[in-house]
């Protein structure tokens, strides 16, 4: 596994989460793009979870870019599902279908309906999604959802990055 040498920017340490009440995150490595490290995060939402979301206006946007401004409608999510090391990014009917695959497989999991599970993918532009790797990470993550897994979705979702970036802020 190659390691990139880390940012002079990047902080000392990974601050301090504080588990978020309704949020559990879980990771796996999936071995799609990377070998040796998670690669796989999914956030399960507590029922009752409202969403909003900013997207991008391009017309060039992914696969998951177009089924979650299809279900931000719906303003309800139950679960984020997000992989690193392939975008899911033109790749046609096939990247559409592996995104509702995909938010099949977690709603089945979780026992929720399919258009509250949200999608994201970055990586690599052009290619299909390595499915099979994809639906066998997803009961690992499954099974190690926790409320204080914060590090671990930040590494897991990382594809150039230096180093995990997380922040946090309370407010009344």
């Amino acid at each position: 596994m190659t390691t990139l040498k880390r940012s002079p920017l990047a902080p000392a340490r990974f601050p301090d989460l504080p588990p978020l009440a309704g949020v559990r995150l879980g990771t796996a490595g999936t071995g799609m793009r990377y070998h040796g490290r998670d690669d796989l995060m999914l956030a399960e939402f507590d029922p009752g979870t409202e969403v909003a979301g900013v997207l991008t206006r391009s017309h060039t946007a992914s696969a998951p870019v177009l089924w979650c401004r299809d279900k931000l409608a719906g303003r309800m999510a139950r679960a984020l599902v997000v992989n690193a090391g392939n975008a899911n990014a033109f790749t046609g009917p096939i990247g559409s279908r592996d995104v509702h695959h995909t938010c099949e497989s977690v709603a089945e999991r979780l026992g929720c309906p399919v258009d509250t599970v949200f999608v994201a993918s970055t990586g690599v532009i052009g290619e299909h999604l390595h499915m099979e790797c994809l639906l066998d990470g997803l009961p690992r993550a499954a099974e190690n959802l926790d409320s204080s897994g914060w590090k671990r979705a930040a590494m897991a979702i990382m594809t150039t990055d230096t180093f995990a970036k997380a922040a946090t802020r309370e407010v009344r």
